[in-house]
């Protein structure tokens, strides 16, 4: 993939997963893989997700033990959907968390960015994957007409694999 190439994907990607209110971050707990709904905290993508935490949660001892995490956007109304892989690290940076904040965050930390517990997780994107569909009725219609009539699915959609390692 070019660079202008990659460029444009990830700008499709940031897209796609910005209006989305809530992310599922996936760890490994022992042998299982667990998922949890996340707000993401930043205001544009560049193959970094960043996602403020309390230190002493569950997920960050799940981090220390494998930083390898799975994070998943979906708007099924928009048939938009992204999967993203990488590594992620506990960030107990001041000026991190200075510059992700948002006073939406206050819902979950009450005491705000001064919060001992607070800190962020920091995900360095190595794989994405997008799919996007048109989600119009005439699409569907027709995609259900075309696999009637040729046992066929349709692929009325894109997908792409981009590679940030």
């Amino acid at each position: 993939m070019t660079e202008s190439n990659h460029t444009e994907a990830t700008q499709k990607m940031w897209e796609m997963m910005k209006d989305i209110s809530f992310a599922m971050l996936t760890t490994e707990d022992d042998d299982n893989l667990r998922a949890r709904p996340m707000v993401a905290a930043q205001s544009g993508f560049d193959g970094t997700l960043w996602f403020f935490t309390r230190a002493s949660s569950h997920k960050v001892d799940e981090v220390k033990q494998d930083q390898r995490v799975g994070v998943t956007y979906a708007d099924p109304s928009k048939q938009d959907y992204v999967s993203l892989s990488g590594r992620a690290q506990l960030v107990r940076d001041k000026a991190a968390i200075d510059a992700h904040w948002g006073e939406a965050m206050r819902t979950w930390f009450p005491k705000g960015k001064d919060d001992p517990d607070i800190a962020l997780l920091k995900v360095d994107v190595t794989m994405a994957e997008y799919w996007d569909a048109p989600n119009s009725t005439m699409v569907h219609a027709y995609g259900y007409l075309k696999a009637v009539v040729t046992g066929e699915p349709p692929h009325p959609g894109g997908n792409e694999k981009v590679s940030f390692a």
